[in-house]
């Protein structure tokens, strides 16, 4: 049976499934599911939730603007009130919103996001905690005591400070300044706490570097006259951060498993060319080499953004090269929709010395114009994660919402049909993590134990909407063949996880919706050699936990046995052993769990 066969099992076939085959808990489960322990547990993470149709700063929507009625205070409540129920099905401890919790930005819009999350989260004892987007900043200075959403924001989600109730998080800090003093203005609002026990926890770094009412102490309504270059007004700077930034990711004093990192602004967006960094992509490359320099030396994986309105991860390097880190901007969860800016756009281009800082951007996969959200396992030394988003899609912006340029929009939120799109991760895991990336025929070999594995990639076609080619960002890891319990393993066990994963949108066409997985190729070797009738076959473990030959599981193609080696410009399905080099090889658009399975007498 093909993997898209049981696809439609969906969560009562995962409940009930076997686990057995594998001393540890496999990870590949059912479609691109990966299986967790009893002990792991969840987070969800969603994008900007802003309704733009609406009086410009009114605390309250007309139903001209807003047919349905359900979107007040300039809040995307129709759509926010579709993905908790996801949350609290897809059994989450607590759900992070990336900034942009309303358009506006009064206190009134500030109340109706944290209603959605006492009426939809909270009953069901699953946790909120915000950020604030520049929209935040829009409801205004010191003029009308709003004071840039901080005294709503403080007010509405006391969670952030860790008072009253916290749903399990603790260790609560704020941010600092150079000198370790507080810094009031940011009490709960850019801020830190960790979650889960000992062994299996992870830390959550929230950093707010908008304006502030000392940070930018003009008077009228809008920060006119403290932006930036890039017409943004920011406040503490990162740099001001640093310090703190520095201290609550390091992985010697943490005491966490993991840790991640949150703010509003990426890092290299793809619409938008502000960023963290008080300016365009290339302003303060001192700011940026140390703030990047900081992650990777601790081990954070990953950084993520809202701000683009669309689903997009990236490997993205600081200026100096030195160090990296993977981002993931989110998808919207508002009826607002960009679209990529040519690459040449001029504010990724360095003035002083005319370089573009895309080039420090690695495209990994990207889908555009639809509503998603993610989920978070966090299962001891693994971490992955699951892209969920609406199966239709091909949503515009704003007054065409939520239909095509070919007619006006409805203005009124359809039912959205939410699938699994794309699933990917890391592990720190003790056996032999190993980290790669893969770009257009490109491979990488690993060795374990007596087993040599390589993987490469097949010469596909999948590509941004700018028409940069995606690479694969992987992680592999292994388990001994004594590991394997109901199979004659040859091999020892090979874990992929986002070698087979990639996903892209190229245009309004729902047709061109993740249909681009360029399949990769797995050689594993065996011993000892076989004898007579005996065949290797490259296998996974399948929905019953039974090793199955792994071509069984792919997405596509059509399995095709080939005896030899595997040659360059084998089609998806391929699979085939060697005796003479004792190779199984595979070409596969999934990841799992691969090893060695001999058969015959």
């Amino acid at each position: 049976m093909k993997r898209r066969d049981f696809l439609k099992y969906g969560s009562t076939g995962v409940a009930g499934l076997a686990l057995g085959g594998l001393t540890r808990t496999p990870l590949f489960k059912i479609g691109n599911a990966f299986a967790s322990s009893k002990t792991a547990w969840k987070f969800g993470v969603m994008g900007d939730t802003q309704w733009t149709q609406h009086p410009s700063n009114s605390s309250t929507e007309t139903i001209a603007q807003d047919p349905s009625g359900l979107n007040p205070n300039s809040v995307s409540v129709s759509i926010i009130n579709q993905i908790d129920p996801m949350f609290v099905s897809l059994g989450v401890k607590f759900v992070i919103q990336v900034g942009d919790l309303t358009d506006c930005g009064t206190t009134a819009a500030i109340q109706t996001r944290a209603l959605a999350a006492h009426t939809n989260l909270y009953p069901h004892n699953i946790g909120f905690f915000p950020l604030r987007g520049n929209h935040e900043t829009y409801g205004g200075a010191n003029s009308d005591l709003n004071l840039y959403a901080i005294p709503a924001i403080q007010e509405n989600f006391p969670q952030t400070r860790g008072v009253g109730t916290t749903w399990g998080a603790h260790n609560f800090s704020s941010a600092t300044d150079s000198k370790g003093k507080a810094i009031s203005d940011l009490k709960g609002i850019s801020y830190s706490f960790d979650y889960g026990a000992s062994g299996n926890n992870a830390r959550f770094l929230m950093l707010d570097c908008w304006a502030t009412e000392n940070s930018n102490p003009q008077s009228s309504a809008l920060p006119e006259g403290t932006m930036n270059a890039d017409g943004y007004p920011y406040g503490y700077t990162i740099n001001d951060q640093q310090k703190w930034i520095t201290n609550r990711v390091n992985h010697l004093t943490r005491g966490t498993e993991h840790a991640f990192v949150f703010t509003h602004q990426p890092l290299i967006a793809e619409d938008h060319q502000d960023t963290i960094f008080s300016g365009y992509t290339y302003a303060n490359p001192a700011w940026q080499n140390a703030f990047f320099a900081s992650l990777q030396k601790n081990g954070v994986r990953y950084y993520i953004a809202g701000h683009d309105h669309m689903h997009q991860r990236s490997i993205i390097a600081s200026p100096d090269g030195q160090s990296q880190v993977e981002e993931l901007i989110c998808a919207s969860c508002s009826g607002k929709f960009y679209t990529p800016n040519p690459l040449s756009s001029s504010g990724w281009v360095d003035p002083t010395d005319n370089v573009n800082q895309k080039y420090r951007e690695t495209p990994i996969s990207q889908e555009l114009y639809t509503v998603g959200f993610y989920i978070f396992t966090v299962d001891g030394p693994t971490v992955t994660v699951d892209y969920y988003s609406d199966t239709q899609g091909n949503w515009y912006s704003d007054a065409s919402y939520p239909n095509a340029a070919s007619g006006p929009g409805t203005l009124i939120t359809p039912t959205l049909n939410f699938t699994k799109k794309e699933t990917w991760g890391y592990s720190m895991s003790p056996t032999g993590v190993s980290s790669f990336q893969l770009n257009q025929e490109s491979g990488y070999s690993i060795l374990f134990g007596s087993t040599t594995a390589q993987v490469f990639k097949q010469n596909g076609t999948a590509s941004d909407y700018t028409g940069r080619l995606l690479t694969k960002n992987a992680e592999a890891w292994w388990a001994r063949k004594n590991s394997v319990t109901n199979a004659n393993a040859i091999s020892d066990v090979l874990t992929l996880l986002g070698a087979a994963s990639a996903a892209v949108e190229q245009n309004h066409n729902p047709a061109n919706t993740f249909n681009s997985n360029d399949p990769v190729t797995v050689i594993m070797t065996y011993s000892p050699s076989l004898n007579g009738n005996d065949q290797a076959v490259l296998s996974s473990m399948n929905a019953q936990g039974n090793w199955v030959n792994t071509v069984d599981l792919n997405f596509g193609g059509a399995n095709n046995f080939i005896s030899g080696p595997w040659m360059e410009g084998y089609s998806l399905g391929a699979y085939g052993f060697d005796p003479n080099t004792r190779t199984a090889w595979a070409v596969v658009d999934h990841d799992g769990d691969f090893a060695v399975i001999k058969t015959g007498s």
